[in-house]
């Protein structure tokens, strides 16, 4: 896709990372004595709502179906260079013009154990935190690049990366009943 490509080109500083037969795409940079690391995964054109292959937990007769809004979830870790403390936001993008994500979470860590632990506090909803509190976290992210471009991107790579994977599939599939 050329918007991935000039993307690239326009913004060195991030490094891209994507495997095939892998779900996951990363961005990643150094900011100062911190590293940034934005991580998401492919997303399917059809959605996650399944309610249209249980027959009648779809629409109602006359009702319009409501398309959600195209997003992709994703979080962005700031770690110190060691990677034994930081914060991780848990976001997803939001369509429109002007700050294309939104924030869930901050989850903070001590420790590479807290950090890679299930159970560890995610903290609180995002929205329920001060709104001083709120601009600050949105300000660091800003200092650390994340901006509509980057937003832009996880959208395009995420669906990009789910037709690429598809299509490898495909050949796998075909391969394997051919032999």
């Amino acid at each position: 896709m050329e918007s991935i490509k000039k993307f690239l080109q326009n913004a060195p500083q991030w490094k891209f990372s994507d495997s095939d037969g892998e779900v996951t795409l990363k961005l990643s940079r150094s900011m100062g004595d911190k590293e940034v690391t934005l991580e998401w995964q492919l997303v399917s054109p059809f959605g996650n709502d399944f309610s249209d292959f249980g027959g009648e937990e779809g629409a109602q007769e006359g009702q319009e179906e409501e398309l959600p809004m195209e997003s992709t979830d994703f979080t962005i870790t700031i770690q110190d260079k060691s990677g034994e403390k930081g914060l991780i936001y848990y976001c997803q993008t939001a369509a429109g013009e002007g700050h294309r994500y939104m924030i869930g979470n901050v989850r903070s860590f001590a420790s590479k154990t807290e950090k890679e632990s299930d159970s560890s506090y995610n903290g609180p909803d995002f929205e329920d935190l001060d709104d001083s509190l709120q601009e600050s976290f949105d300000e660091f992210l800003a200092e650390a690049g994340i901006n509509d471009e980057v937003c832009d991107f996880i959208d395009a790579t995420a669906i990009d990366k789910e037709q690429r994977e598809y299509m490898r599939w495909l050949k796998n599939v075909d391969s394997f009943i051919q032999a």
